[in-house]
């Protein structure tokens, strides 16, 4: 993907959510959707997942900047003892981490998470700008998304809210109660 791709693709992407959530009562956006991947007592809501992206969404953007800036992108997940995490071990980490990040924004008016989703996607378009054609293409060793490189991961931005918001329009936790 090129960079003018890359800019379509966020904007195009974050009015399309911001389009839906937006017409969305503060009910619907607050009613739970989906039970969390770290407590069994934690409910998702479309909120909860819309915030959880901004906060994957900053994070990628100081990969970025490690990885073109020379240092290592992605650092390896090791255990106390040296050893290299389990997929599973690393998973549940990231699930306890984005759960926090969940209850910290929990019951902020949509708005205010929209502000704060705002000041990290002009982040996201200044690093683009800020970014050669050949740090764009550059791949960051282990990473397991897109096609790896730099650009792709970060349109993948794009992806990661469509494919929350479907996981919450699902709502499993409805479907649950209605057996």
């Amino acid at each position: 993907m090129d960079r003018i791709e890359i800019e379509i693709k966020l904007n195009r992407d974050r009015a399309w959510l911001l389009e839906r959530l937006g017409a969305m009562s503060q009910d619907d956006l607050t009613a739970p959707r989906t039970f969390s991947e770290h407590d069994a007592e934690s409910r998702w809501s479309f909120a909860d997942h819309f915030v959880h992206t901004t906060l994957i969404e900053q994070n990628w953007n100081a990969m970025f900047r490690r990885h073109v800036g020379g240092d290592q992108g992605l650092a390896p997940r090791l255990n106390s003892d040296g050893s290299q995490q389990t997929m599973e071990e690393i998973m549940a980490s990231i699930h306890g981490w984005t759960e926090e990040w969940k209850a910290e924004h929990n019951g902020k008016p949509f708005v205010e998470l929209v502000r704060i989703g705002q000041a990290v996607r002009a982040d996201t378009i200044a690093l683009l700008g800020e970014l050669s054609d050949d740090d764009l293409g550059s791949k960051i060793p282990g990473a397991p998304w897109s096609d790896g490189t730099v650009g792709g991961i970060m349109a993948a931005n794009a992806d990661h809210g469509r494919m929350h918001y479907g996981w919450a329009e699902e709502d499993p936790v409805a479907a649950a109660h209605s057996h």
